[in-house]
């Protein structure tokens, strides 16, 4: 069946489960005009003017639209429109600027901020938005454990909180224990509560049953670019705009332009298929695979395609390097194969022997580059483009196996260690991923074409997951690692040995090997310091050994696209966020309704 075929039926399905959502409402009334705002942020952009409804495909469902919760990617993709945090990054140029707070500054000592917000900022019931609005989010919410079950243990140092203190109607000043590199981002960003509307709730406990799909929408209380018009849990979601939102054009005029947001959930369709179909406007998370799909249907002029190039994404394998053993005393991995797994010599070589050009042909039709680092070229404030490479090099490769003893002893084509041992592992994936799995095909083709035999097995997804992250039993691993925020702090959950996240041998009680220690003690010291140059040093070591030492064996790095109906203007595309091409949504309008030149001028 081809894509337009399938994604015909699916289409029907969707309609008759969205049936009724968006159709008029009787809630409690709300003010359509805000209050003046006297010192507002002025983002540059082409003028616009409000109005017209744009519609986002969302994966699944929101289970919450309460920001502390909302891990899935149906509630991010309504929470991130409803709520601000005191400052934003701009996906663009990956710089702070200033949100609800006009301005902050940083005391010498490097342990004292302050925050100034804006003035005659509301809510978007029209209630006043203060200072003590973020004290409140700070001391109740985020440093309780039992309301704030991600990131509590982020926001503190050595067991301490940061001291969160209002000076004035507009003034918050924060103490951290010892000096935050990252504090601007991770602290500024945090979404800020509404102390009059959820109170109650944190105060008797129920701070996690607040702001569900099924809250009245006038208690769904934020200062977003959008409120919740109506909500039909498990069908749709349509917000409006926020009257009382604190940016405005360049001409002054209140953002967001756009009227109207309608969220419909694909109940496990594909999104580009649903796009393809003319159900959303805009389709910004596509598989590289879709790619040819999507530029032909693009000919009939109905949307416009947008290549937005290698974003921070990229699939790499890696092998189970843990030397624990299960609940009855055996070890993890086969203590013959773990070591050759625990010699970087063996890992060099592996990657080494993978064709990365012939996976990007014929699993990525040509749309993906091959990366051997950390991170990529395109994260040019942090990339260490000076560390060792182990490319595709099949002689290399069998000259690095032989320094370690590992050769074809016995003329079968099969290559064994000192001990007559045959090179064999299983490298596992998960199915459902057309690209990936064709991937792992050609990973073990490659690695058995130098003498190592290797048994590719595609699991289902969950296996996946239980395997490398409860039970730990598999040799060798091939997923994908996601990212978007550059600063090197956001990567302490895959570098530090002791985090759930550190794949290769998560959960460390103390470092297993020298590099590991030595890059915990590099992680942690460039989080404490607010100097660039001094974080960029530590930073680069810490790549220069990840080049060494290849934990992570880094396959392609996917291009991506994006498409759009043709008259959205404003956009401002960046591959390093989710929302690629949404995550400005406040400046975005339709040309329908955009003021133009001439009748601006008039």
């Amino acid at each position: 069946m081809n894509l337009h075929a399938l994604s015909q039926i699916i289409v029907v399905a969707l309609l008759a489960s969205a049936v009724g959502c968006g159709k008029p409402v009787a809630p409690p009334a709300l003010s359509v005009s805000g209050h003046p705002l006297p010192s507002p942020f002025v983002l540059k952009g082409e003028p616009g003017r409000p109005g017209g409804r744009l519609t986002l495909l969302a994966i699944g469902a929101p289970r919450t639209f309460n920001p502390l919760l909302a891990m899935d990617g149906a509630s991010d993709a309504v929470v991130r429109l409803l709520f601000s945090g005191l400052i934003t990054l701009d996906a663009a140029t990956q710089e702070a600027r200033p949100a609800l707070a006009e301005s902050w500054s940083v005391a010498p000592d490097g342990l004292t901020w302050a925050f100034k917000l804006r003035a005659g900022l509301h809510w978007s019931d029209g209630r006043p938005l203060t200072a003590a609005d973020v004290v409140f989010t700070w001391k109740e919410v985020m440093y309780n454990p039992d309301m704030n079950r991600i990131t509590y243990d982020l926001f503190r140092i050595n067991g301490k909180n940061f001291e969160v203190t209002q000076l004035d109607d507009v003034t918050v000043k924060v103490v951290t224990p010892e000096v935050f590199a990252p504090f601007l981002d991770f602290f500024g960003g945090i979404p800020i509560l509404p102390k009059h509307v959820i109170g109650r709730e944190v105060a008797e406990r129920r701070f996690l049953s607040v702001f569900t799909p099924n809250t009245r929408p006038d208690r769904i209380v934020g200062s977003g670019p959008f409120r919740v018009k109506e909500s039909r849990p498990g069908e749709c979601v349509l917000l409006e705009r926020n009257p009382e939102y604190w940016a405005v054009d360049a001409q002054g005029v209140r953002l967001p332009y756009l009227n109207e947001v309608f969220i419909t959930a694909t109940a496990g369709a594909s999104t580009t298929l649903l796009f393809l179909n003319g159900q959303g406007d805009v389709c910004e998370q596509a598989r590289p695979n879709e790619f040819t799909a999507v530029q032909e249907s693009a000919r009939a002029g109905k949307f416009r395609v947008i290549d937005l190039g290698v974003g921070a994404e990229r699939d790499f394998l890696w092998f189970n390097l843990s030397t624990n053993r299960n609940n009855i005393g055996q070890s993890l991995v086969n203590p013959v194969k773990s070591a050759w797994f625990r010699n970087k010599t063996f890992r060099q070589a592996v990657s080494c022997a993978i064709d990365r050009n012939r996976i990007i042909q014929l699993a990525y039709d040509g749309r993906a580059v091959a990366p051997l680092g950390f991170l990529s070229a395109e994260n040019q404030k942090w990339d260490n483009p000076d560390v060792p490479r182990f490319g595709y090099d099949p002689a290399r490769a069998r000259s690095l196996l032989a320094g370690m003893g590992i050769q074809d002893r016995n003329g079968d084509g099969v290559l064994e260690d000192t001990t007559g041992q045959a090179i064999e592992f299983t490298l596992i994936s998960n199915h459902g991923n057309p690209a990936r799995e064709k991937s792992g095909q050609l990973i073990a083709e490659a690695l058995s074409r130098l003498g190592l035999k290797v048994s590719f097995q595609p699991v289902d997804y969950f296996t996946l997951l239980a395997r490398i992250n409860d039970t730990f039993e598999y040799e060798c691993a091939l997923m994908g690692l996601s990212g978007g925020v550059a600063d090197p702090a956001a990567q302490m959950n895959v570098l530090m040995s002791n985090d759930p996240m550190h794949q290769w041998f998560p959960n460390q009680r103390m470092p297993a090997t020298d590099w590991e220690a030595r890059i915990d003690f590099l992680m942690n010291a460039q989080l404490r310091t607010l100097d660039f140059a001094t974080r960029k040093k530590h930073f680069d070591e810490v790549q220069a050994i990840l080049a060494e030492q290849q934990p992570m064996i880094y396959t392609v790095a996917p291009f991506h696209f994006a498409a759009l109906r043709p008259d959205l203007v404003n956009l401002r595309p960046s591959v390093l966020t989710t929302y690629r091409l949404t995550w400005n949504i406040e400046q975005l309008a339709l040309k329908s309704t955009a003021q133009s030149p001439e009748s601006s001028a008039r």
